[in-house]
């Protein structure tokens, strides 16, 4: 059975870079902040790259081959995996849960998402949360910009990960390089954006959308002792929620663990080295199909791997 190699897309930002180069991706501009690696999104779908596949769409081999996903019920694919090239500041922004989404926007599939950290300025901060107590504390502080006093700003360093729920506020601030496990949505309501320019106009903003979603006093996301049906030497599992299952895979030599179902997404953060007698390296992106089997690992490799 083939592993499907996927062909990133990219998207150029105003606060995007050039750090995307570092992965060997011929980038579009010096301004290019996401790379789209895992993506059956209509505004970034990524290509098969390989073997009977090779030159269709990740959407259309879910919507023709879905035996290659374990037969997954839903509509749309579920998982989406980015890495994000923050040069400068990302706008302060939310996401919907599934229920306002699907009601609000045309019904698209909420955000959930994880964010592990691949490399980060000294003394890199993101923002996670507010200091408002609650609701009525919320509005008038975002009314009134209050930024300083409202954002939860917190340190930042290689190799951290953070869960990211819905209704949580959130920015991924400059001079970091992140990879970003979602679901497959691309709705996001931004509620302050230093009141950039983009071709002379300020960005939008989505007050109403905001305090729609927007969950208020905070609660820091803890996740401790987390179950995972992965156990071999150098995998750590770093998220088990109802979208996805996260793990950190470190191989020293050699890896070896069974595929998981109902199928599995890749991405080469670091080094390189052979799956199974193939060779890969840093920025490749690939996905174990349904049923794929025994997995050897060796070289060194680092990948971040999930499952739906």
């Amino acid at each position: 059975m083939d592993i499907l190699f996927l062909e990133p897309v990219f998207k150029e930002m105003v606060w995007g870079g050039s750090r995307l180069k570092d992965f060997g991706y011929n980038i579009p501009s010096g301004k290019t902040g996401e790379c789209w690696a895992v993506s059956a999104h209509p505004h970034g779908d990524c290509l098969i790259q390989n073997g009977t596949y090779k030159g269709w769409h990740l959407s259309r081999l879910w919507e023709e081959h879905r035996e290659l996903f374990g037969n997954m019920q839903g509509d749309k694919f579920p998982l989406l995996i980015k890495i994000i090239d923050a040069k400068e500041d990302l706008s302060i922004q939310v996401h919907p849960d599934d229920c306002y989404a699907a009601e609000c926007e045309n019904g698209s599939l909420g955000k959930t998402e994880c964010w592990y950290v691949l490399d980060c300025d000294e003394n890199a901060t993101i923002i996670i949360g507010h200091h408002a107590k609650d609701k009525a504390e919320m509005k008038q502080m975002i009314e009134q910009k209050r930024w300083t006093e409202f954002l939860r700003e917190i340190p930042v360093k290689k190799g951290d990960f953070f869960q990211i729920e819905p209704g949580t506020l959130h920015a991924i601030k400059g001079g970091t390089l992140i990879l970003e496990t979602q679901q497959n949505s691309d709705v996001t309501y931004r509620v302050y954006d230093y009141d950039r320019k983009q071709n002379g106009q300020l960005r939008p903003l989505h007050l109403k959308q905001s305090l729609d979603v927007l969950k208020a006093p905070f609660i820091l996301h803890t996740q401790n002792n987390i179950e995972s049906s992965l156990k071999a030497p150098g995998i750590t599992c770093l998220e088990n929620c109802r979208y996805y299952t996260v793990w950190k895979i470190d191989v020293t030599g050699k890896t070896q663990f069974e595929a998981p179902a109902p199928f599995m997404l890749l991405s080469v953060v670091e080094g390189f080295g052979e799956i199974n007698g193939t060779l890969i390296k840093k920025g490749d992106h690939f996905i174990l199909p349904s049923g794929y089997g025994p997995v050897t690992l060796t070289g060194k490799p680092k990948l971040i791997a999930s499952t739906p």
